[in-house]
């Protein structure tokens, strides 16, 4: 159980962090500021402040997350009328950090309470100096000046020339697919390293035999590595796929079997022997498939491994747009945690194959038109591309919102039915 927990945290966490950093990344070459960049959830146990962004490890080791400024957060709910705060000057009196919290003190600091602020447009800060009322001053804030918040995260302010929404649209929008586009190359990355670690070779999908097994019903019969299969019984054979489906579903009961042996066709009669495998019955003829060792196959393997995963998660997607949606075809936190449960037990390999299938299928999902994902972002990007104008910030703010309601009951749904599905039931 420990093993799993571990695997389960170890790939989840890869698989958000991998996609946020395809945000952070692509944001700043935008020159949008990465306000915070997050290792975990919950409260902070470590940060580091650099080149405008603040690095945090969280308690929580699930995920991560990286705040964009202007897109992700906003600095009024720090700086309401009437906040307590402190702030220091530099040399040319400007504001260079704001203490909005009470978990830490500045040195030297100057205490004022809030009457009015512009952390955007104007940056400016206005109060009473050690709430004498009396005494009523503005300050010029610096453009990087740091604001520490009330839960004690130091950030920079977010200027408008660095918010999400500055940028030019392409910009935002590469930004946008940055994250799934990290989970397809993380995906396509994992099962091009899964066909390097088949220390046999990668599966050709072919009618060849690759080997015989010694003393097997094949060998018996007079079939040698390199034999093409040609046809079982009635059923023309092309691939292994072919080949593989005609003798399993044949145990105990006898086939003819068409095979080329040195350019010569051959006709032989046998009866797969019948193996019992994930309580069923299936039959075996003891022949091994043919395989390649060559970097290319091993390469055209894990592309042909992500299509097929690709192609299976949009065959579900559209089984339930066409047949009706069930909660049974997804999956939340606690599936991923059955899945990781049946990974570990195929050891590293089976860890791996878990982590590419999910990464993909993470880069699929968060590229669907919906409200609060990545995909109904880029759909309001093309939107306003079509439209040649921004759409109103806060008409986006509250279809963001809605979008985001409607998933977070989704996911309280989805997790309590997997709870049922593999802990209950």
């Amino acid at each position: 159980m420990i093993i799993t927990i571990i695997t389960f945290i170890i790939v989840f966490g890869i698989l958000v962090l991998v996609h946020e950093f395809g945000h952070y990344y692509f944001a700043k070459r935008a020159g949008i500021l990465v306000r915070e960049f997050s290792i975990g959830m919950g409260p902070k146990i470590w940060w580091k402040q650099s080149g405008g962004t603040t690095y945090t490890i969280r308690i929580l080791p699930l995920g991560g997350y990286v705040r964009l400024a202007g897109a992700d957060d906003e600095d009024e709910d720090e700086l309401r009328p009437g906040t307590p705060v402190t702030i220091q000057l530099n040399d040319q009196d400007l504001v260079t950090n704001i203490n909005a919290s009470q978990k830490t003190t500045l040195f030297q600091g100057i205490p004022l309470q809030v009457v009015d602020s512009d952390l955007v447009n104007g940056l400016w800060i206005k109060g009473y100096v050690n709430s004498d009322e009396n005494d009523l001053k503005t300050y010029n804030i610096a453009h990087d000046a740091l604001i520490t918040e009330h839960d004690g995260t130091v950030v920079q302010i977010a200027p408008k020339d660095v918010q999400f929404n500055s940028a030019s649209l392409p910009a935002r929008m590469m930004t946008n697919f940055a994250g799934p586009m990290n989970n397809f190359i993380l995906s396509l990355v994992v099962f091009i390293i899964l066909g390097f670690l088949l220390s046999g070779g990668v599966p050709v999908n072919s009618n060849k035999i690759g080997h015989v097994n010694s003393n097997s019903i094949a060998a018996r019969e007079g079939l040698a590595s390199g034999d093409r299969i040609t046809r079982v019984n009635h059923t023309k054979i092309e691939n292994w796929t072919d080949l593989s489906t005609a003798i399993s579903t044949h145990p105990g009961k006898k086939i003819t079997v068409n095979y080329e042996h040195n350019g010569k066709q051959h006709t032989t009669s046998m009866v797969p022997k019948t193996v019992k495998q994930s309580n069923q019955k299936i039959g075996q003829i003891g022949i091994l498939e043919e395989t390649d060792k060559s970097f290319s196959a091993r390469i055209n393997f894990g592309w042909q491994r992500f299509v097929e995963a690709g192609t299976l998660i949009f065959s579900v997607l559209g089984h339930m747009f066409t047949h009706g949606f069930s909660l049974n075809d997804l999956g939340g936190p606690v599936a991923i945690y059955a899945g990781a449960s049946q990974a570990t037990s195929l050891g590293f390999t089976g860890v791996l194959n878990f982590l590419a299938l999910l990464s993909i299928n993470l880069g699929i999902v968060n590229l669907l038109p919906i409200p609060a994902l990545d995909g109904g972002k880029l759909l309001l990007n093309i939107i306003e591309a079509i439209i040649r104008r921004p759409i109103p910030e806060k008409a986006e703010g509250i279809v963001t919102m809605i979008g985001f309601f409607l998933l977070l009951v989704l996911m309280i749904l989805v997790t309590w039915n997997d709870i049922q599905r593999y802990f209950i039931r």
